[in-house]
């Protein structure tokens, strides 16, 4: 670290040659297989690590390695598995079980936190002296904490955007006599199955679909059937979108072409008149030949 570390003393004083323990290569010669330590005080740019820490009985080598790395680190520095993987040769699983022997000694606490943003983050601490908490934060000032109401207050949650419904058929021809016909559909849904029971907007963007098979020789009943036969037995939570999926995906076929059909020729047969018994040609009995239709000639009067 570029700063020295607040816990070390001020100011370093060096010693002549001659006072630095005139006796230790003396020692040092009587243990030749023990390690013998060639130190220098530091001045600058160290870390104060705690025996318990750097001898600890129970953790690995690896989790005692990275304690220490941690503990070098400046504040606000990332600690999460992915960089120190990045940073170390260890797999990610081996740097994750050894966060997880620091956590279980007290040489870590990670927590799960919401941020304003609406974001879960993981706050990592490191303790260099596990156990005193209390110590260490009695001087530093904490935030306040609203209560969950008042934070509930400040900040309403959103209400979810309500999704999109799916797109139905569209008729050929939107007649409105047709597209009235297709909401009366749907609105006497909810007698047959009450979770059927649709809002305005919903009954709006279905009606066309419905327009579409009514105008492919199906009746308003064959519509009602195929809409609410075989449905889930379970809450239905979305009505109208499963009335939508229907529509669209159950459509019939449009009905095949038929040519117009010809009136069938009128057959003439001889029959009397009833107003003059003339013999007259006529569809059937009790038709008037054309001179009683118009009536008689009215008479001329000379002088």
């Amino acid at each position: 670290m570029d700063t020295q570390n607040p816990s070390a003393p001020p100011h370093a004083h060096t010693r002549g040659a001659g006072k630095n323990h005139p006796h230790r290569t003396a020692r040092a010669n009587t243990h030749p297989s023990g390690v013998i330590h060639d130190n220098t005080r530091h001045t600058t740019r160290f870390t104060v690590i705690g025996n318990h820490l750097a001898q600890h009985p129970q953790l690995s080598a690896l989790a005692i390695g990275l304690a220490v790395h941690i503990q070098s680190l400046p504040t606000g520095s990332r600690v999460d598995i992915k960089t120190l993987a990045h940073r170390f040769p260890e797999s990610p699983a081996r740097i994750a079980a050894a966060l997880r022997e620091l956590e279980t000694h007290g040489y870590l606490r990670r927590t799960r936190e919401r941020t304003e943003s609406g974001r879960i983050v993981t706050r990592t601490v490191s303790c260099n002296q596990p156990g005193r908490r209390a110590d260490t934060t009695e001087d530093t000032p904490k935030p306040p904490v609203e209560p969950p109401a008042r934070r509930a207050a400040t900040a309403p949650r959103r209400k979810p955007a309500r999704r999109a419904l799916p797109a139905v058929p569209q008729p050929a021809y939107a007649s409105p006599t047709l597209l009235r016909t297709a909401t009366e559909v749907l609105a006497g849904l909810r007698r047959t199955d009450p979770r059927l029971l649709l809002s305005t907007t919903d009954a709006e963007h279905l009606a066309p679909g419905v327009a579409a098979w009514l105008e492919r020789d199906l009746t308003p009943t064959a519509v009602r059937d195929a809409l609410t036969s075989d449905l889930p037995p379970d809450p239905l939570r979305r009505p109208a979108a499963l009335l939508a999926h229907r529509l669209t995906a159950q459509l019939p076929p449009p009905p095949p072409w038929r040519p117009p059909v010809e009136p069938p020729p009128v057959l003439l047969t001889m029959h009397n008149c009833d107003g003059c018994d003339r013999g007259i040609r006529a569809p059937g009995p009790g038709t008037r030949c054309r001179d009683c239709r118009e009536g008689p000639t009215p008479a001329t009067t000379t002088t």
